[in-house]
């Protein structure tokens, strides 16, 4: 048994303040890790949220649609074919041309856009996070805002070129 204050051990750095973990994304009040890249907190500003495009199929689907109902009712047009229809065909050429309508609601239900978390590195805009997963999104985003702010909090000064864009006038 030592009694000698010399060997104690040096006491241990303090670990970083965790906000958020989940598989691949960890957000500490010092760093911000989504899968293999990794930004300082401190360097990262202009936050901004936005959606991603939409779904590249429903796009398409809608297009080909919308093509094929105004190339039968051209179609139609030309042949003089409109005055020989039937009610019960007016009513399905009016259901066809709700069909491009029905498959942009049904493209965002079912294939959202994504969200996207947006800031500027070093000056230059990155994609820092995007999720389908509007929950996770949130969360992730404000465990950034808050290690933001405690970086601000902190005494730390933005880093260059951080200054609020104002229009020149």
């Amino acid at each position: 048994m030592q009694t000698d204050s010399s060997a104690t051990p040096p006491p241990r750095p303090a670990a970083p303040t965790l906000l958020y973990t989940r598989a691949g994304i960890v957000v500490t009040a010092e760093r911000f890790t989504v899968g293999r890249n990794t930004w300082t907190v401190a360097e990262i500003t202009h936050l901004a949220t936005a959606r991603g495009p939409h779904d590249r199929l429903a796009v398409r689907a809608v297009a080909v649609s919308a093509a094929l109902v105004a190339g039968v009712g051209l179609a139609l047009g030309f042949t003089g074919g409109l005055h020989r229809l039937t009610a019960e065909a007016y009513l399905t050429l009016g259901a066809a041309g709700l069909v491009p309508l029905l498959l942009v609601l049904l493209g965002d239900r079912w294939r959202p856009p994504a969200h996207e978390l947006w800031g500027r590195v070093r000056g230059a805009e990155v994609l820092l996070f995007s999720s389908d997963d509007e929950r996770q999104f949130g969360q992730v985003t404000r465990a950034l805002r808050r290690a933001r702010d405690a970086a601000r909090a902190a005494g730390g000064a933005d880093p260059p070129g951080a200054r609020p864009w104002r229009p020149a006038r």
